[in-house]
């Protein structure tokens, strides 16, 4: 995520061609006709000893002969000399360096190279890149682009240079295309920070094949979508394709739960990627997920139909004025509902009529209108009167509209006008239908960003408890831990096990057994092997009695032949008659190569296969992201609605994916947990077998999460000057209502002084950006007391580091009628204490002249103070170097 030197890769100043040529074919010859015919309004120097001047631009024949330090170099060489070249180029000054091409043992001695003199480098085995509102084109693309608002990174050359035909020939833009290669340096996250503050930059779009490091891929993507939309294609879903392109990028559903966790979405295919680029070009934000179709032809509409309901979209229900309106207007034999067929003869007039009612109602998100070629009503005329109507309505920008112009050679005209008038169009129902799932999942998945969770029901947790249970198991030798022996630790955490046993001898608990069809289990001891000397649990779940005593049997045979000194004592029994019909669902926590520990929610299954038979979500959840987790799964048919069952409690299974989420998150020594099955029986849960495989782990248990956890160990009391007592702990989600209330006590004085303006009214938006932080990136403490029964927010600090995590800006707000206790500075001190052990160099703040009180606190903790009069603030600054005295 580091920012150095990006600025001399991507907006350079001036540029050196190295292996310039006037040899057409030669790479050096094709980046200079490139450079040249793009405008670049800097010096660009070729290099090279053979040409006294390449394509008319005077050469030198040395790097270190050049009359300046280039900002960027392209090293257009044979790869032999990448490195004396790279070493020349950090010698001379140069910031940042393009390298075409490169063997796969060359790269770590260019990383080490590039990180000595502090180049950024892009590639190797880069395409380059183009910048087109700096007339730039440092790349081998044949294609040159347009100006356009949106930026576009790829892992791919082959996918950026048919990107490249394809917009050219469709006339759409670009802000930036940079297409990385092997990312020895600059990467997909790096990129994410730059674009995301890019003034020209609209919308990001990425081909993905690979991730060197997921938690910085999580934590860019979720900053940068906060502010743009960003669209993925991951190739590789299958691990025959993984292997085809080298890559080792883990199970394909974890993929789809991070870039849903971060607030992307994820397109499938080329198809749906250029779909989706025609989709970025014009994209309006969508206010819900209500879509009206209206076509002059069934078959059209019946496509599009097909479409929306594979996708579970959701069509929009009129209101009977409103279709009482289209009646008045459409022929008889013509439908009124949804789809509006208007029928092959209908007019652009008819078009327009009934596009001015459906605006005028309130009864639909998106509008999509279908045109079949016709004599009657021509393309290109019906197009331009729907583009004067939708232009000349009031509602006309507030619905987003989606146009599908069928056939070819009659509907160009007809499109380029729509895209002309900013309106986005397509060639098939099908299609059209895509881009708006599109938004709809887009928007969903960005309100599922901001969603406040829910605070769930008091959890149990021990975690000193579960450490040490594993640790003793771990001691012993022990790497796999069964049923019971499982249970004390989930027992910490408050997951309910298996009820209590009903034992007796074998005959009394088969007859038992048969008459009521209980799960079986075997009581055994076996004294010569050591993690067998404890009670074991052979469980076998049987669905009827008939086959108990078989089983039971089967089961007792098994285990004379494996473990023949055991001795049985007896088959035990669980009573599960007030369990009659429950449904057997599967929770499973497993280790994927690149994301970490990822958590899976299916129905059991003889032949676990988890990409097809679960859904997947990345640890820590909270109630709010473990309830989409489970309607995901019911929503993609991984659980299924049975008839004759108790209704699934989404809330109370949502708090037990929680429960084991902390398990996980707590416990870095689990490799594996398998929750097989999970009796579900309304809101009661019984987790009938379980496993637990474990290995020794020492290090950074936040850092092999994906998304780093809540850290709790941050949580400190704190005794104020009047003796009261608070929490200073991390924010959290669910401090948003907290916040608001707060915020509520704080005087519009002390808040001016704050946010520098003065605001009447904090959005959900607003507040969800607030509580719903990424601890890497940003960090706020909050004083919490305890007032009766409820809890209080009286004091927020803060601290956004830059990208780079050298500078943060903080702040710090105490409630208006709280000051004087020193609150203030106990939370500024935490904060100091914090961004020093967090590596930070320095830490900076703005306030206002008039803001004695923050002052005159920022000199006692050693900032330095600046008053810039002229500009009405004063600048805070503190080295990080030092303790605070």
């Amino acid at each position: 995520m580091s920012q150095r030197g990006l600025e001399a890769l991507l907006r350079p100043k001036s540029i050196a061609v190295i292996g310039a040529s006037d040899r057409p074919g030669r790479a050096g010859h094709f980046m200079m006709r490139n450079l040249l015919a793009g405008g670049f309004s800097g010096p660009v120097m070729p290099v090279t000893p053979k040409y006294r001047a390449v394509s008319g631009v005077l050469a030198w024949p040395t790097i270190a002969s050049l009359p300046f330090a280039p900002d960027l170099a392209v090293i257009c060489t044979h790869a032999k000399r990448n490195l004396e070249l790279l070493q020349q180029l950090g010698e001379k000054g140069c910031k940042a360096c393009i390298i075409l091409s490169a063997p796969a043992s060359q790269l770590e001695a260019l990383k080490s190279c590039a990180a000595q003199w502090q180049i950024r480098l892009l590639g190797p085995n880069s395409l380059g890149l183009l910048a087109p509102w700096q007339g730039l084109n440092a790349s081998f693309s044949p294609v040159p682009i347009e100006k356009g608002r949106i930026a576009f990174i790829s892992q791919s050359a082959a996918v950026s240079n048919t990107i490249l035909d394809w917009a050219q020939q469709r006339n759409l833009g670009f802000s930036w295309f940079i297409a990385l290669g092997d990312s020895l340096d600059t990467d997909v996250d790096d990129l994410l920070d730059f674009l995301a503050r890019d003034g020209k930059t609209s919308a990001i779009l990425l081909y993905l094949e690979h991730l060197s490091d997921a938690r910085r891929f999580v934590s860019a993507s979720r900053s940068a979508s906060r502010n743009k939309p960003i669209l993925v294609i991951k190739s590789g879903r299958s691990h025959q394709a993984q292997a085809l392109l080298g890559t080792h990028s883990g199970l394909d559903a974890a993929w789809d739960a991070a870039i849903q966790r971060a607030g992307l979405l994820r397109v499938q295919d080329t198809h749906e990627l250029f779909t989706a680029v025609e989709s970025l070009s014009h994209m309006r934000p969508l206010r819900g997920n209500r879509l009206m179709i209206v076509s002059n032809g069934a078959a059209p509409a019946a496509l599009a139909l097909d479409e929306l309901y594979a996708r579970n979209g959701k069509l929009a229900s009129l209101s009977d004025d409103t279709l009482t309106a289209l009646a008045a207007l459409l022929p008889e034999g013509v439908g009124r509902g949804n789809p509006l067929d208007l029928k092959d003869d209908a007019t652009p007039q008819r078009y327009v009529d009934c596009i001015n009612i459906l605006l005028n109602s309130h009864e639909l998100d998106a509008l999509m209108i279908v045109h079949a070629p016709s004599a009657v009503a021509p393309a290109t005329e019906s197009a331009e009167q729907i583009i004067q109507a939708i232009a000349a309505h009031p509602r006309g920008k507030q619905v987003t509209l989606l146009t599908n112009w069928c056939g070819e050679f009659s509907s160009q005209a007809a499109r380029r006008a729509f895209t002309q008038a900013g309106i986005p169009t397509w060639r098939t129902p099908e299609g059209t239908v895509t881009a708006f799932m599109h938004q709809v999942e887009y928007r969903r998945n960005q309100k599922q960003l901001r969603e406040t969770p829910a605070l769930p029901a008091s959890l149990t947790q021990d975690s000193a408890q579960a450490h040490q249970l594993l640790s003793q198991a771990l001691a012993r030798g022990v790497t796999t831990l069964d049923t019971h022996e499982v249970q004390p630790i989930l027992q910490a955490y408050g997951l309910a096990t298996l009820p209590t046993w009903i034992a007796g001898s074998s005959e009394q608990a088969a007859t038992i057994a048969e008459q009521i069809g209980y799960p079986v289990a075997l009581k055994l001891r076996s004294p010569d092997i050591a993690h067998k000397s404890e009670v074991q649990g052979v469980m076998l779940y049987l669905r009827n009695g008939a086959e108990v005593q078989q089983a039971a049997d089967a089961i007792v045979d098994r285990v004379k032949k494996t473990l023949p000194q055991a001795r049985i004592e007896g088959l035990l029994v669980q009573s599960m008659a007030h369990r009659a019909g429950a449904q057997e669902l599967r929770v499973v926590v497993q280790q994927d190569a690149l994301f970490g520990p990822v958590i899976l929610l299916g129905e059991g299954g003889v032949e676990w296969q988890a990409d097809k038979q679960a859904a997947v979500a990345l640890p820590p959840l909270n109630m709010t992201l473990a309830r989409y987790l489970v309607i995901q799964a019911i929503k993609s048919g991984k659980i299924r609605r049975r008839g004759g069952l108790a209704s699934l409690d989404i809330p109370a299974l949502s708090q037990l994916l929680v429960q084991v989420s902390n398990l996980v998150v707590d416990c870095p020594e689990i490799q594996r947990l398998d929750i097989h099955p999970l009796l579900a029986a309304g809101s009661e849960f019984t987790l009938l077998d379980v496993t637990l495989e474990l290995a020794p782990f020492s290090g950074d248990n936040a850092a092999r999460l994906a998304i780093r956890p809540y850290p709790q160990q941050l949580e400190e009391l704190v005794t104020l000057k009047d003796g009261q007592r608070c929490v200073f702990r991390p924010i959290l989600p669910e401090d948003e209502p907290l916040l608001r209330a707060f915020i509520a006590q704080v005087t519009k004085e002390d808040l001016y002084y704050r946010y520098f303006s003065e605001i009447n009214e904090f959005t959900h938006e607003d507040l969800a950006n607030m509580t719903q932080i990424d601890y890497d990136r940003e960090m706020a403490f909050v004083a919490v007391r305890q007032q009766q029964a409820s809890s209080e927010i009286i004091g927020v600090t803060r601290a956004i580091s830059d990208a780079d995590n050298i500078d943060a800006e903080f702040s710090v707000l105490v409630r208006s009628d709280l000051k004087g206790l020193g609150m203030g500075r106990r939370l500024l001190e935490k904060m100091i204490r914090y961004t020093r052990e967090h590596g930070l160099q320095q830490l900076t703040g703005i306030t206002m002249p008039h803001n004695r009180g923050m002052i005159t606190l920022a000199r006692k903790l050693g900032f330095g103070v600046d008053v810039q009069l002229d500009e009405g603030i004063v600048s805070l600054n503190l080295p990080l170097h030092r303790d605070i005295s």
